[in-house]
């Protein structure tokens, strides 16, 4: 099977061989590429996918409309329709150790590093699949949805690998999302590095913390 994913910020086409062999989706029953093909997909698009985090937010919302051939949402029922997908995201991720917060009309998912990768791995724990793909449920919903994910690091090691480590777990947090059918237009990843602190560096449980992917989630509002 051959994929064929674009971004219109870097004006990028990506092909990506994958190979034929599918799994049985245990939620909604279809077939799907099977999670150990996922890997030769995701290195192939990251280009394409970091490109697109370029682009300001209401060019990806329209590149999103035309590409993806969605509806965006008057702008009085975003407050609800955030309202609605936040509910079901909740229920979802339970116990997953994702946490899910609300600011204003966003939504953000933090997924903490060590449910995510291994030390200094970009490959996603195979443990964290079934998590992954509950969110995409959610996402195929509401596909009037912007997804930005974003990777942070501690300030263990040098900027620069730190730097580029988040941008290639962003990447393939974002390319796993594409492989389970979110039409890749509405997906960016950007990677921060160590800049982005939200506990303390200085001690072992505050660098836990920083180690994270974060997803923002964005109405698409026409």
């Amino acid at each position: 099977m051959t994929l064929r994913i674009r971004s219109a910020a870097l004006g990028l086409s990506v092909l990506v061989a994958v190979s034929g062999c599918t799994t049985l989706d245990p939620y909604t029953r279809e077939e799907k590429t099977a999670n150990a093909t996922v890997g030769a997909g995701i290195g192939a698009i990251t280009g394409a996918i970091i490109g697109a985090a370029v682009s300001s937010k209401s060019d990806r919302a329209k590149g999103a409309l035309i590409g993806a051939g969605i509806g965006g949402l008057a702008g009085g029922s975003a407050g609800y329709y955030m309202d609605q997908q936040e509910m079901k995201l909740r229920q979802q991720l339970e116990g997953t150790g994702v946490s899910v917060t609300r600011v204003g009309d966003q939504i953000i998912l933090n997924m903490p590093g060590n449910i995510t990768f291994d030390t200094n791995q970009d490959q996603l724990k195979a443990q964290f699949y079934p998590t992954l793909n509950s969110v995409a449920l959610v996402l195929k919903e509401f596909e009037s949805t912007l997804i930005t994910v974003a990777g942070h690091t501690d300030s263990s090691g040098e900027a620069a690998y730190n730097q580029k480590l988040s941008e290639r777990r962003a990447a393939s947090v974002a390319g796993y999302l594409v492989n389970q059918q979110i039409p890749y237009q509405r997906v960016a990843a950007v990677g921060y590095g160590e800049t982005r602190p939200i506990a303390d560096n200085l001690n072992k449980a505050g660098r836990a913390e920083n180690r994270r992917v974060e997803l923002t989630l964005d109405p698409i509002v026409r």
